[in-house]
């Protein structure tokens, strides 16, 4: 980088005001500090102790939060999305951090984990200390990265795994505003607002975003998604199901994977690539109401 050269975090940084300038100035120190060691630490990144401290006053402030960072991020980002042109993917997926911890309180957890079995052969639970990031990130077809355009940090006082909550509580029965999944709407909703051109925006997301809701907002929006399917619902006129239907796309590609085994052996899994855009139905075809509603996807 030369003397008249602007350094690439001035321009994320433009658009955040914190709570005095102090803090203006320390948040631009250690993005500068914490962009030029990625990974690291942040007394590695910091070099000194009185840096590391005024790092860990920063993040400890009250007055600061992640949207007050990341909103001139935000900014950038749709400036980014203003200037190019076509279709953009909005990819959203979950990042966990995790921590050692020997109690959960100071953070919060995760998941529990089974550890392995203890002398007398009982398995061990253990349970994981962090934080949880649902993130959305705007992609040009091209596969270049304009920024994030959502993001939701969380983490739980408490896990209970989907089958052992199936016994007491009848998920169908649980409003989606209740729910984890709710993220997956609420970063549409956060990316369209930010955005501001929902027919340009194809919100993409893994077998946990096939849910009704996300459709329905995603058309209520007038965007776009595309979602890996995870309940075989009914499609069409109601009289088969998604996967039926997908048995008769045609193949569109082919993609090679690399594996291995439980000895470590590597082999090759070739994988057939099907998609389709498809009329699904708020029911699958293990339920028993009527065909009640439907959405293009």
């Amino acid at each position: 980088m030369d003397g008249t050269a602007t350094p690439w975090f001035d321009e994320e940084l433009a658009g955040c005001r914190l709570a005095d300038k102090r803090l203006d100035r320390r948040l631009r120190q250690l993005v500068e500090r914490m962009g030029g060691s990625i990974g690291a630490s942040i007394p590695l990144a910091c070099q000194d102790w009185a840096n590391t401290k005024a790092a860990y006053r920063f993040f400890s402030n009250d007055r600061v939060g992640e949207a007050d960072i990341l909103a001139g991020h935000f900014q950038s980002t749709r400036g980014r999305f203003v200037a190019a042109s076509g279709p953009i993917l909005v990819l959203q997926d979950t990042t966990e951090f995790t921590y050692q911890r020997e109690s959960t309180d100071a953070i919060g957890m995760t998941y529990r984990i089974n550890s392995g079995k203890d002398k007398a052969g009982r398995f061990r639970m253990h349970t994981v200390c962090g934080l949880l990031m649902h993130s959305s990130l705007a992609v040009t077809l091209d596969g270049l990265p304009l920024g994030l355009s959502a993001i939701k940090f969380w983490t739980r006082s408490k896990f209970k795994g989907t089958a052992a909550l199936k016994k007491k509580i009848n998920p169908t029965r649980v409003p989606i505003e209740q729910k984890e999944s709710f993220r997956w709407l609420e970063n549409i909703r956060q990316s369209v607002a930010l955005l501001g051109d929902p027919g340009r925006c194809v919100h993409i997301g893994d077998r946990e975003s096939d849910i009704y809701e996300l459709f329905c907002m995603a058309h209520d929006l007038g965007s776009h998604f595309l979602v890996r399917t995870c309940v075989d619902r009914l499609a069409g006129d109601g009289d088969h199901t998604i996967a039926v239907e997908m048995k008769d796309a045609p193949v569109e590609g082919f993609h090679e994977i690399e594996v291995r085994d439980d000895k470590g052996n590597r082999d090759i899994a070739t994988v057939e690539i099907r998609y389709r855009r498809i009329r699904v139905s708020i029911v699958s075809a293990t339920n028993t109401p009527p065909f009640n509603g439907a959405i293009w996807a």
